[in-house]
């Protein structure tokens, strides 16, 4: 084999599944058919569950620096006169107010709680240079033209060169060409909608109201940063593969708004609409999917980068362990037992959301329901954590309630946190009572989970817990360890020693 593993796509997806098997320590090729960051408007924020993985892997550093640069972004277009709103999203261009918001009982994500409003030109920045610090081989304006998968790997055709790994992953974007060649099916709903997005000057822009706005015609945005804008109208389009041009942009925002608006330049500018589909399965053969390859919506809350950053961190650590020969069986399905409900989730509240934006008498009354309901503490907080991530889990068996969920940025008592920990990809078993016998059941399985003791000051109830590579809990106790070689064997295979004295661990008491 050339690679273990190629990787058709460059973008934030491609980048994040291409650093998580590089900690696996597996050969990487990412190929991208760009020669440049992509520059177009698109996603502008992160959610939890993105920022933790970002925040695990030691990456928080590099985008809060672009974080910085957003907010006086932010700031030029909002000005000082009034304080803005705190929101904590929004649902159809309906704001969701933060400060109704109930944040009582949901896990401590730790840095990662203070969302990032940081684009997705940033990540895609910040991902390049650590793959490339990682020795992941990236080749720029590099396009996959095809492939022939059989039982022990895949031949990639690249232009007129060829290059053989064990497997394929398409994180190819909505219109996959992995996807299209290897045969998964794609079924869901058509589209009835275009919306506009872009980044220009124009004239008039006084009489634009700042925020999501909705008419007779349609819905407009105007805002939060300088020049941009964002229409919506029913009716899908003929073409999308036109270029976005002023006078097309300038003519769908006067007839959403209504205001004599004229569109001097365009910066950047990109069409959707709001076709709904998703693979039924993300695995075929030697072939697997990732990201917008795997499932396509409406931008609308902002979750399409999650997704897949969420595909790529649950797949990356289950496929190095496939390639690396220590993976118990069906651990790769799992990724599509997984994945898929998530995925499901977002494509029916994309679809529900553009429902809500409508403009017939029917929708604009329900759209009021709606309203009333996000200006409770009960619906504000609601939609909140389900578009925050904060509510995602996993199918994991165990009796603890924090299994199946995203574990909490554990607190030590040395100062130092869980996610501090978390840089090299591996498992981990936190020994929160210094129970040798805990560390001696952990000995077999040393090379894939590093047993990390130390007295935790936020959970003191719990006596171990055991982390998979994606952060997500395998097992929990507060107290004996009933369960817990059950779950060393169902996430991370056979044991390699069969034990013995107890290992040294990385203590941070």
């Amino acid at each position: 084999m050339d690679f273990d593993v190629v990787v058709a796509g460059g973008g934030p997806v491609g980048l994040m599944l291409a650093l998580e098997l590089r900690l696996a320590d597996v050969r990487v090729l990412v190929v991208e058919r760009l020669s440049e960051v992509d520059q177009t408007i698109k996603a502008g924020s992160i959610n939890v569950p993105t920022a933790e993985a970002f925040y695990r892997r030691g990456l928080w550093a590099a985008l809060e620096e672009h974080q910085r640069r957003a907010f006086e972004r932010i700031a030029a277009f909002q000005g000082k006169p009034k304080a803005m709103p705190r929101i904590a999203g929004h649902f159809a261009g309906l704001m969701v107010d933060a400060d109704l918001v109930d944040v009582g009982g949901l896990r401590d994500a730790g840095p990662a709680m203070r969302l990032l409003p940081v684009g997705q030109q940033a990540i895609e920045t910040v991902l390049a240079d650590k793959v490339r610090e990682l020795g992941v081989e990236l080749r720029r304006g590099t396009e996959l033209t095809g492939f022939d998968a059989d039982e022990s790997g895949v031949t990639v055709r690249l232009g007129e060169e060829s290059v053989r790994a064990g497997w394929l992953v398409g994180c190819d974007g909505g219109r996959s060409l992995v996807r299209k060649l290897a045969g998964f099916d794609f079924p869901g709903t058509d589209p009835e909608i275009t919306g506009r997005q872009a980044l220009v000057e124009l004239t008039g822009e006084e009489a634009l109201k700042p925020g999501w706005n909705r008419t007779d015609r349609g819905i407009y945005v105007h805002g939060p940063v300088p020049g941009r804008i964002l229409t919506v109208e029913s009716g899908a389009p003929d073409d999308r593969t036109t270029p976005v041009t002023a006078l097309e942009l300038e003519e769908s925002l006067r007839r959403v708004s209504g205001v004599d608006v004229r569109v001097t330049a365009v910066h950047s500018a990109t069409r959707f609409t709001d076709n709904a589909r998703q693979a039924s399965t993300y695995l075929r053969g030697r072939v697997l999917l990732a990201g917008d390859a795997a499932h396509v919506h409406s931008p609308f809350g902002g979750q399409g980068l999650n997704l897949g950053i969420g595909d790529a961190v649950n797949l990356g650590w289950k496929l190095g362990a496939t390639v690396r020969g220590w993976a118990p069986e069906g651990l790769l399905d799992t990724y599509t037992a997984e994945r898929h409900p998530i995925g499901e989730w977002v494509l029916e509240w994309t679809r529900a959301q553009v429902a809500l934006m409508r403009t017939d008498p029917r929708t604009k009354a329900l759209r009021n329901v709606v309203a009333d309901l996000l200006a409770t503490r009960d619906g504000a907080t609601y939609v909140a954590r389900k578009v925050s991530g904060m509510l995602h889990r996993y199918p994991i068996e165990g009796e603890h309630e924090l299994v199946g969920s995203s574990a909490p940025d554990f607190e030590f008592a040395e100062g130092s946190r869980f996610g501090e920990h978390c840089h090299d990809g591996r498992g981990v078993l936190l020994d929160l009572a210094d129970s040798a016998e805990l560390r001696r059941l952990a000995a077999g399985w040393a090379p894939r989970v590093r047993v990390l003791s130390a007295k935790c000051t936020t959970h003191p109830e719990l006596s171990a817990v055991l982390v998979r590579p994606d952060g997500f809990v395998a097992w929990a106790g507060d107290g004996g360890q009933a369960g817990l070689e059950s779950a060393f064997r169902t996430w991370f295979g056979a044991p390699v020693s069969s034990g013995g004295s107890a290992p040294a661990s990385a203590g941070v008491r």
